[in-house]
C-alpha cells in the first residue's frame, strides 16, 4: 500500500493493523531522521497528562507535554516553527525544526514569546534501527504521507490519525470510524 519513501519530514499514519495495545496505536509520527543508520520520529497527536511547568517547576507554562514515542521517555525534545528564535535548530522540512539550545528556549518560555502554535514539547521519541521502519512497511504497520500542512502545530490532535486514515477511503474508513476501544462498543 506504501508508495512514498520513509524521509525527513515525512507523516507516518498507523496503520489498523497496530491498534491493539501498541505505543503507536492511532499514532501520526513526524519523522525528524532516516537515513542509512536508522530513523527517529514524534508522534504528534498523542498529548500526555503533562505541562512544561510540571517537568521543569522553575517554567509557568501551561504548553502540553506530548508522548513522542517508547525510547527515552524520561527526555524531554521539541520540534518547533522559529528558527530564527532559537539557534543551533536542525532543519526538518519546511520550516519545521527540531532542538536548538535549550537555555534560550527556557528563557522565551519565561517571557510567554513562544505559544503552542510555535513548539511541540515530547517525552521521549520513536526510533527505528537500521531498515527497521522499512521492514514494518512491509508488514503494513504504516502510511506514509506528505507533510502538507500549513502548520502542523495547529492540528486538533483528538482526530488527526482518523482524518488522515479516511483519506485513504475503502477498509481505512472503516477503521478510522471503529470505537478506541472495540470492547466497549
Amino acid at each position: 500500500m506504501t508508495i512514498l519513501k520513509p524521509a525527513k519530514g515525512k507523516l507516518l499514519i498507523a496503520e489498523p493493523s497496530i491498534l491493539s495495545g501498541s505505543s503507536f496505536n492511532r499514532s501520526v509520527v513526524l519523522l525528524t531522521e532516516h537515513n542509512n543508520s536508522g530513523s527517529v520520529g514524534f508522534i504528534f497527536n498523542k498529548p500526555s497528562i503533562y505541562t512544561v511547568s510540571d517537568l521543569i517547576p522553575d517554567i509557568e507554562s501551561t504548553l502540553k507535554v506530548y508522548i513522542g514515542g517508547p525510547v527515552s521517555e524520561d527526555n524531554l525534545y521539541f520540534v518547533h516553527k522559529v528558527p530564527e528564535l532559537i539557534p543551533d535548530s536542525i532543519e526538518i522540512e519546511n520550516g519545521i525544526f527540531w532542538g536548538g539550545d535549550f537555555e534560550i528556549v527556557q528563557k522565551l518560555l519565561k517571557d510567554d514569546i513562544l505559544s503552542k502554535h510555535d513548539i511541540r514539547f515530547f517525552l521521549g521519541y520513536s526510533g527505528w534501527s537500521q531498515l527497521q521502519l522499512e521492514e514494518e512497511l512491509m508488514t503494513t504497520s504504516w502510511l506514509i504521507i506528505e507533510n502538507n500542512f500549513k502548520n502542523l502545530f495547529k492540528i486538533d490532535h483528538d482526530d488527526f490519525w482518523k482524518d488522515e486514515l479516511l483519506k485513504f477511503g475503502g477498509i481505512y474508513q472503516l477503521w478510522a470510524n471503529a470505537p478506541k476501544d472495540p470492547s466497549l462498543n
